[in-house]
């Protein structure tokens, strides 16, 4: 699933190809036609296909963010927005016609394009539709919006992080699980907090109140570090992550501890466990 450093570079991506542009149609694929037929809503949520193309359409893109691993298409300046989110598979490519889309498995998983009025299209394919997109006339009108904690290079952010767990939801967890909650601290997901966890050595599995105040700090900002590396890498495609230009990133050959078998400090076996749901790789010698 991309995390904070991927849906980052998609955002720098699309800005300078859509930004300024007005949205003059929007299509959609016969599998998400046929889903919200027969009642569910994929891809596009929270309201029918044709509300969402009457909501859009004519509609200037005044500029695309990142909040977490959301993205957020502003329509002009009444606070109306697209929001999107990657899912496992989802991807944003900028074509004049699908065939500049060079993989099979995304031109041939194409679900929603919207023709501009440079009459590009801006195109979103998702291979497993585990991905979502909603029209939202605020953004107050999407709750887990403001569920989502500091962004990782925001000024206050390591204070609301210190604080956040602190807090007894968060306290008796295992460190790994806190720190992927989107209320704890923005985009860091499994590859990232995996990373994060072995350059500080500390256990995915270490309870969050086991770690001293100096060891959490620590941890922060390998968070942070991870992230900007990630960043500057281009993101990390373990599998289906493209940016616009359906290009993979090249953060997966700096990874050093994601999905490896062996320690690349002490050549100890990784181990694996379920962490807050998800797999978790990590190092019995290095990391305590």
């Amino acid at each position: 699933m991309p995390e904070l450093p991927e849906v980052e570079h998609v955002k720098r991506g699309l800005a300078p190809k859509i930004e300024g542009l007005t949205i003059k149609e929007v299509s959609f694929s016969e599998t998400v036609i046929k889903a919200h037929e027969a009642g569910r809503k994929a891809v596009v949520k929270g309201e029918g296909l044709d509300s969402f193309k009457f909501a859009v359409e004519n509609s200037e893109i005044a500029s695309i963010e990142r909040r977490s691993k959301y993205l957020l298409f502003r329509l002009g300046d009444d606070g109306m927005l697209i929001l999107s989110h990657l899912g496992m598979t989802g991807a944003w490519f900028v074509v004049n016609e699908l065939g500049e889309i060079l993989e099979d498995r995304f031109r041939n998983h194409v679900h929603v394009i919207f023709t501009l009025s440079n009459d590009q299209k801006l195109v979103y394919s998702d291979i497993r539709r585990f991905g979502e997109m909603r029209f939202l006339p605020s953004e107050e009108a999407h709750p887990p919006l403001a569920e989502i904690g500091p962004e990782p290079f925001d000024e206050d952010a390591e204070f609301r992080f210190l604080a956040a767990l602190t807090l007894p939801r968060f306290a008796r967890k295992a460190i790994k699980e806190s720190i992927m909650h989107h209320s704890v601290i923005a985009g860091c997901g499994n590859i990232y907090a995996t990373e994060a966890l072995f350059r500080a050595g500390v256990s995915p599995k270490r309870r969050t109140d086991r770690l001293s105040l100096k060891k959490k700090k620590e941890l922060f900002q390998h968070i942070v570090d991870v992230l900007h590396e990630g960043i500057a890498a281009g993101g990390s495609s373990i599998s289906d992550y493209r940016n616009v230009n359906g290009e993979a990133g090249g953060m997966q050959e700096r990874l050093q501890m994601y999905a490896k078998s062996v320690c690349p400090v002490c050549e100890s076996p990784v181990k694996k466990a379920v962490v807050g749901g998800r797999t978790s790789h990590y190092c019995t010698t290095c990391q305590k």
